[in-house]
């Protein structure tokens, strides 16, 4: 599920991926709060409306816009405003959630992090196979963000299950430094004070250390 944060507009999106790079469009559709209501009542109404979304179609990852600290201070802090509610929906679901940078989500879709939104509405049109434009810009922002997830999602993985191995394998270097340094410390207890020459942990247990393929 794609979301374009937002307090007046909210675009929201469901996809499905496919094959590939094949992603098949579900829903999409925008949110709206009315600009004079006071501020926890716009908050409360988008979060039902996007909770009800996300119920009606149990997506498996959200993916929402990180927001800059740019433009209109009123705007960005509504949008961050609305961004806590949409975690906050998604958490309370279990739902992990990812974020992507404007450009990140431009360069995924159109190849330019710097595309327009004419650029951008005509790039995911052409992807999901549209007869027609998503409109408005929201609606195409919340699509947009959910195909480059399901494009980037496997990287994700493969980049997370990097991390794992890395971390397995220092707890495993680690085991190995203590057991050496076990026999070390064993050895010189071993020798006493006017023992012959102690061995260094290198020499005594090399097959412990810097080996190809220990790193």
């Amino acid at each position: 599920m794609g979301i374009d944060p937002g307090l007046t507009r909210c675009g929201l999106s469901v996809v499905q991926a496919g094959r590939g790079r094949t992603v098949y469009p579900v829903s999409v559709g925008v949110v709206r709060t009315p600009a004079d209501a006071e501020l926890a009542e716009r908050l409360l109404r988008l979060s039902k409306s996007v909770g009800e979304w996300m119920d009606e179609y149990t997506p498996d990852v959200i993916a929402i816009e990180r927001v800059f600290e740019r433009g209109n201070v009123s705007t960005v802090m509504n949008t961050a405003h609305a961004v806590g509610v949409l975690i906050l929906a998604a958490a309370e679901r279990g739902l992990p959630v990812h974020m992507y940078t404007p450009s990140e989500v431009k360069k995924a879709i159109s190849g330019n992090g710097r595309a327009d939104k004419k650029q951008m509405t005509v790039m995911i049109t052409r992807i999901l196979g549209l007869s027609e434009a998503p409109k408005p810009a929201d609606a195409a922002d919340a699509l947009a963000l959910a195909v480059c997830h399901c494009w980037r999602a496997p990287m994700l993985m493969r980049a997370k299950y990097s991390v794992k191995e890395i971390e397995h394998r220092r707890r495993q270097q680690n085991g190995k430094l203590g057991k050496a340094k076990s026999t070390y410390n064993a050895q010189l207890a071993g020798t006493g004070e006017g023992g012959v020459e102690k061995p260094s942990l290198l020499s005594a247990h090399p097959s412990n250390f810097d080996r190809p393929g220990n790193h």
